[in-house]
């Protein structure tokens, strides 16, 4: 089954972050995942605010587990780390 890479985050580092994203979507493609979502609108409704969103899709929970894991993910990670508050989720579909 398809699944869903899920993040919430705040951002508060620009420089470090935007390495981050430079290095985890090459990491994230590898892995067959897909941006669905990318730091577009929208509107909080529960829960703590997160100011950027963004959700991939994997071809299973397995494989975008195997992303997380990876040493290219790891690597791109160590950018976010200090500069942002982040909560990540994987999500199986029901596709």
């Amino acid at each position: 089954m398809p699944a869903l890479w899920i993040a919430h985050v705040t951002v508060t580092d620009d420089e470090a972050y935007g390495k981050y994203a430079e290095l985890a979507g090459p990491a994230i493609a590898k892995h067959g995942g897909a941006f669905i979502a990318r730091g577009g609108r929208y509107v909080q409704l529960e829960g703590k605010e997160r100011p950027r969103n963004v959700v991939a899709r994997f071809p299973s929970v397995e494989a975008a587990e195997a992303c997380y894991h990876s040493d290219d993910y790891q690597a791109a990670l160590n950018h976010a780390r200090g500069a942002s508050e982040r909560e990540l989720l994987i999500v199986e579909t029901t596709e």
